[in-house]
């Protein structure tokens, strides 16, 4: 991720095709990349899903990329999780880490898991400007049965977009979901940008 990159609108609104089109060809250099950065945004969601739930509990690490979110997980205690992508190149790298008890590619789109099959939905940075649309929030809370929660992070560009805010408001007002955990924190400080991590339940 270099400067350059940054420049020419990494967190800029985009089709869901530019945005494959984008990580597939970042996929060998993007965990140098972020981390150089000083990535924690992971780290920080790992340790709050680790306090409003069981070590046991079944995880999809939803947009896994290189599977550096299912590391974070992985690391802290979290053994039982799947991961998925919609770019072939992350999800080999993702794959190859071995904390993963299976992987797939999924469709632009597609949430290819039925309601209930986890526990717990991670989906770090994936719910973002310039990745996957507001909409997606709604989506994946309809995946969960009562009781079963979502975490995610909206980095700062995200945060200044009303649509991401709106679509959260939005699932607390309705009812299907409240807020166990919320806090801004360092994402790349590297860059001086930091991130909202948001664990919810579903109601």
């Amino acid at each position: 991720m270099t400067d350059k990159t940054l420049k020419t609108g990494l967190w800029t609104p985009r089709s869901p095709e530019e945005t494959q089109a984008l990580y597939r060809d970042w996929a060998v250099d993007y965990d140098a990349d972020v981390l150089d950065s000083g990535y924690v945004t992971p780290t920080r969601v790992a340790s709050a899903l680790a306090n409003v739930i069981p070590k046991t509990v079944r995880i999809i690490d939803f947009g896994c990329g290189t599977g550096l979110s299912g590391q974070a997980l992985y690391d802290i205690g979290f053994k039982d999780l799947d991961g998925t992508d919609v770019t072939q190149e992350m999800l080999s790298i993702a794959k190859e880490r071995g904390i993963y008890k299976k992987t797939w590619l999924s469709d632009i789109g597609e949430m290819s898991f039925g309601r209930g099959a986890y526990g717990a939905i991670v989906a770090c940075g994936v719910v973002s400007l310039g990745a996957a649309p507001a909409s997606t929030l709604g989506q994946l809370v309809a995946k969960l049965e009562t009781g079963g929660v979502l975490a995610l992070s909206f980095n700062d560009p995200t945060l200044q977009d009303d649509s991401y805010s709106d679509a959260l408001v939005a699932e607390i007002a309705n009812g299907r979901a409240e807020v166990l955990f919320r806090e801004h924190g360092p994402h790349l400080p590297g860059k001086g940008m930091g991130s909202d991590v948001i664990v919810l339940r579903r109601r």
